[in-house]
C-alpha cells in the first residue's frame, strides 16, 4: 500500500478523503448536460450589481468632479471655471496666511481665514495702511491693491473698519502659486529663508512678523495639500507618458505571447533563456545601484540629507541619498540570491516541470483563443475598476456647500458651528468671538443620503471587489472549461469539441454564475477584513502600543494565510465545476479530497512549474523596465520625441513595470490554469483509468510516466 493510500484511510477504516473515481465508459470529459448552481447567491450577486448602478447613478446626480479639480473660495465658487465670474480668476488667495498656524486647519481641514478667487498672486511686500498712504500720491496703488480685497471694498475705510467688514487684507507678500493657490515665494539663500530678501516683515496690523512663522504657517495648509500635490504632479506625467505607457504595455503583451509560442517548440531552452536573462537583469541592477551609491560617496556636495526644503516635497530627492541606492542594492541581492538557491533545490524537479509546460503548449496550440481570453478579462477588470473610482469621485464631492465658523485663534465657543454666511454678521457670533469667520468648510448635506456617505463609500469597495474576484474566477472556470476538454479527448484533436473556449464561457456564465459568485464572495468578504484592518490601523496609529502593534501583525499574518487559503481552493473548485458542473461546496470538496488522495503528485508539480513561469515574468517586467528607465531618465537619444521634464520620472517608470507584470501574468496564467487543469484531470484518470486496453489513460504515455516516476522516488526513498 502506498503512503498516499494508507493517509487516504482513516482509524475507522473508512477513506478519509472521499472514495476515488471509479471507471465510467460513459464520461468523456466536461459534463454536457448542467443545471444551475447556487441559485441563492447568483440572486444575491444580481441584487447587489443593481444596487451597484444605482448607487452609481446617484453618486453621479449629487456629485460633482469639479470640486476635485478647482480650488474653492470662502463663499463655495469655483477659481477658474468656465462660464463665472471668477473665470479669470484661477488662483486662490488667503487673506491672512498666518492664521493657518492654528490647530484647527488639521482639524476642520480648512484655514481659518478669508480666501477668494485672484487672477495672480502678489508680487510685493505692501500693507494695507501703507497703500492708503501711497494712495493719496497715485492711485494706481489701489488698483493693484484691490485685486486682492472683495469687490466691495473701498481705499477710504480705515483699518479697523476693513478689519470688521473683512473685505480686504492687512498685508500682502511676494507670492507664487502652488496647486493653484497663493503662497510664499520662500527662497533658501546660504541656509536662510527668506520671502522677498526678508526675513522680517510687518503683518498690517503694526506687528513684526518672521518668515518662519509663514512657513510654519505654509506648513499647516500644506499637510492638507500634499496628497493632491503628488497626484496632480503624478497626473501630469501620466498625461505627457501615457503613450510610451501603452508602448511599453503592448511590447509587454507580444513579449509574453511570443515566449508562449516558443514554449512549444524550445521549452527546456527557454527556461534557461528565463533564468540567465532574470539574473542578468538582476545583476544589472546591483551593479547600476552600487554606481551611484558610489557616485554619491565619493561627491558629497551631490549628495542630500533627510531635510525638506521649501514648502514643496519632491519625493525625487530621496533617489539623491547615498541610503536609498545602498537599500535597493541590499534588495536585489537578495533577490538574486533567492534565485540561485531555489534553483539548486529544484533542479531535480524543473524537469518535470518543463514536460508539463510542453504538454500544456500543446493543449494551447489546439485551441489557440485561450491566449487571447486574457485580453477580455483585462477590459472587464479596467470597467469594474473604471466605474468604482469614478463613483468613489462622485461621492466624495456629493452635496451643497457647507459653511462652518472659525475663530484665529481656535478658542470660540461657536467654532464649527453650522453657519450661513448671508446673515452671519447679523448673529450673535461676531459678537461673542471678534474676529470669527463663516467660511465654506466642506460639501454635504442633512438628506438621509448624505448622512450614510460612509456607509455607501464601503458598498462601493465591497462590489468592487467582490466584482474583481468574479471576473477572475470567470475566466478561470471558462479556461478550466476548455483545457479539460482537450485532455479528456482520446484522439487529440480529432475529439476536442468545436469552440470549447467559448463553449466553456457559455455553460460558466448560464449555469454556474451562482457558484462563481459565491467563491468569490468568500474571498471578497476576506480582503474587506484586511481592507477594515488596515484602515484602522492607520487611524488609531497614534494610541497603539506594542501589544497592539503586535495583534495587529497577528491579525494580518492571519488574513494573509486566510486568503491564499482560499484562492487555491477556489481554483481547484472552479477547475471542478467546469468538468463536472456541480455547486461550489461540493466542487471544492471534490478537488480537496482529490489532492489530498494525490498529495505527493502535488508537491513535486504544482510549485515547481508557478516558479518557472514567474521566473518568465520576472524577465518580461525586468525588460520592459530597463527601456523604459533609459527612455524616461533620457538615456536613450536614439528615440526621438519621449518624454522630457517629469516631475518623478520613477511613477511612470513602476507603472510600466507593474504593468508589464500585470499583462505577463495575465498571459502566463492562461498556461498556469492549463497545467493545474491538466494535473487535476491526471489525478482523475489514474483513479478512473488503468492504462489496459478496456480502461487506456487519456494522458500521453510520455508524461505519464514521467509523473509516475517522480511520485514513486519518495517512496523507494523511505523504504
Amino acid at each position: 500500500m502506498s503512503d498516499e493510500e494508507k493517509r487516504a484511510v482513516s482509524p475507522t477504516g473508512k477513506p478519509e478523503y472521499g472514495d476515488p473515481r471509479t471507471y465510467d465508459p460513459d464520461f468523456k470529459g466536461p459534463v454536457v448536460s448542467r443545471s444551475c448552481t447556487d441559485v441563492v447567491c447568483c440572486m444575491i450577486f444580481l441584487v447587489f450589481i443593481m444596487g451597484y448602478i444605482l448607487l452609481g447613478l446617484m453618486a453621479w446626480t449629487n456629485g460633482d468632479a469639479r470640486r476635485v479639480t478647482y480650488p474653492t473660495d470662502s463663499q463655495g465658487h469655483f477659481c477658474g471655471q468656465k462660464g463665472t465670474p471668477n473665470e479669470n480668476k484661477t488662483v486662490l488667495f488667503y487673506f491672512n496666511l498666518l492664521r493657518c498656524a492654528s490647530p484647527s486647519v488639521m482639524i476642520n481641514l480648512q484655514c481659518p481665514t478669508t480666501q477668494i478667487c485672484v487672477s495672480k498672486c502678489p508680487e510685493t511686500f505692501l500693507t494695507y495702511v501703507e497703500m492708503q498712504i501711497l494712495y493719496k500720491k497715485n492711485s494706481s496703488y489701489w488698483e493693484y491693491y484691490r485685486q486682492f480685497c472683495k469687490s466691495t471694498a473701498k481705499p477710504a475705510k480705515s483699518l479697523p473698519e476693513v478689519l470688521m467688514d473683512d473685505d480686504c487684507p492687512t498685508a500682502v507678500f511676494p507670492s507664487k502659486p502652488f496647486l493653484q493657490r497663493c503662497f510664499p515665494d520662500f527662497v533658501n539663500k546660504n541656509g536662510t529663508l527668506t520671502v522677498g530678501n526678508r526675513i522680517l516683515f510687518e503683518d498690517g496690523s503694526g506687528r513684526m512678523r518672521n518668515v518662519l512663522e509663514l512657513r510654519e504657517a505654509t506648513n499647516g495648509i500644506n499637510k492638507i495639500l500634499d496628497a493632491r500635490e503628488i497626484a496632480l504632479k503624478v497626473f501630469e506625467d501620466y498625461a505627457t507618458t501615457w503613450y510610451w505607457i501603452i508602448v511599453g504595455l503592448t511590447i509587454a503583451m507580444i513579449l509574453s505571447w511570443t515566449f508562449l509560442i516558443l514554449l512549444k517548440f524550445i521549452a527546456g531552452c527557454l527556461f534557461w533563456f528565463f533564468v540567465l536573462g532574470v539574473l542578468q537583469v538582476v545583476g544589472y541592477g546591483i551593479l547600476y545601484c552600487f554606481q551611484q551609491y558610489t557616485k554619491l560617496q565619493e561627491h558629497p556636495e551631490s549628495s542630500l540629507t533627510l531635510y525638506n526644503i521649501g514648502i514643496e516635497t519632491n519625493i525625487s530627492m530621496y533617489f539623491q541619498l547615498k541610503q536609498t541606492w545602498f537599500i535597493l542594492m541590499i534588495i536585489l541581492c537578495i533577490l538574486e540570491v533567492t534565485i540561485i538557491l531555489l534553483l539548486i533545490f529544484l533542479r531535480k524537479r524543473i524537469h518535470l516541470a518543463i514536460v508539463l509546460l510542453k504538454e500544456g503548449s500543446k493543449a494551447i496550440g489546439y485551441i489557440p483563443s485561450t491566449l487571447v481570453y486574457p485580453v477580455l478579462t483585462f477590459i472587464l477588470l479596467s470597467i469594474c475598476f473604471s466605474y468604482w473610482i469614478v463613483t468613489a469621485l462622485f461621492l466624495a464631492t456629493s452635496g451643497v456647500p457647507v459653511y462652518k465658523v472659525s475663530a484665529p485663534e481656535g478658542q470660540c465657543v461657536h467654532e464649527n458651528e453650522t453657519c450661513d454666511p448671508r446673515i452671519f454678521n447679523t448673529t450673535d457670533v461676531p459678537k461673542a468671538c471678534p474676529g470669527a469667520l463663516c467660511n465654506f468648510a466642506f460639501y454635504g448635506g442633512k438628506s438621509l443620503y448624505h448622512q450614510y456617505i460612509s456607509t455607501l463609500h464601503l458598498y462601493n469597495l465591497f462590489v468592487f471587489l467582490w466584482l474583481i474576484n468574479f471576473v477572475l474566477a470567470l475566466g478561470q472556470c471558462t479556461l478550466a472549461g476548455a483545457f479539460a476538454s482537450y485532455y479528456w479527448a482520446m484522439k487529440k484533436p480529432d475529439n476536442i469539441p468545436a469552440l470549447p473556449l467559448f463553449k466553456a464561457f457559455g455553460q460558466a456564465v448560464r449555469y454556474h454564475t451562482g457558484s462563481l459568485a459565491f467563491g468569490s464572495l468568500i474571498l471578497a468578504l476576506i480582503q474587506m477584513f484586511k481592507v477594515i484592518l488596515e484602515y484602522l490601523d492607520r487611524r488609531l496609529k497614534s494610541a497603539q502600543n506594542n501589544i497592539s502593534k503586535f495583534l495587529k501583525c497577528c491579525l494580518g499574518c492571519c488574513f494573509w494565510c486566510l486568503e491564499k487559503m482560499v484562492k487555491f481552493l477556489n481554483k481547484n473548485a472552479y477547475i471542478m465545476i467546469a468538468i463536472y458542473g456541480k455547486n461550489f461546496c461540493r466542487s471544492a470538496r471534490d478537488a480537496f479530497n482529490l489532492l489530498m488522495r494525490n498529495i505527493l503528485k502535488v508537491a513535486v508539480t504544482d510549485e515547481v512549474t508557478h516558479f518557472v513561469l514567474l521566473l518568465g515574468k520576472i524577465l518580461v517586467s525586468a525588460l520592459i523596465g530597463v527601456l523604459a528607465f533609459l527612455l524616461f531618465t533620457e538615456k536613450m537619444p536614439v528615440i526621438l520625441g519621449g518624454p522630457t521634464s517629469l516631475n518623478y520620472y520613477w511613477v511612470p517608470l513602476l507603472t510600466v513595470i507593474l504593468g508589464s507584470y500585470l499583462v505577463a501574468h495575465g498571459c502566463f496564467s492562461v498556461y498556469a490554469t492549463c497545467v493545474e487543469t491538466i494535473f487535476l484531470c491526471f489525478c482523475e484518470d489514474l483513479e478512473r483509468n488503468d492504462g489496459s486496453a478496456e480502461k487506456p489513460y487519456f494522458i500521453t504515455p510520455s508524461l505519464h510516466e514521467i509523473l509516475v516516476k517522480k511520485q514513486s522516488v519518495p517512496q523507494k526513498q523511505k523504504e
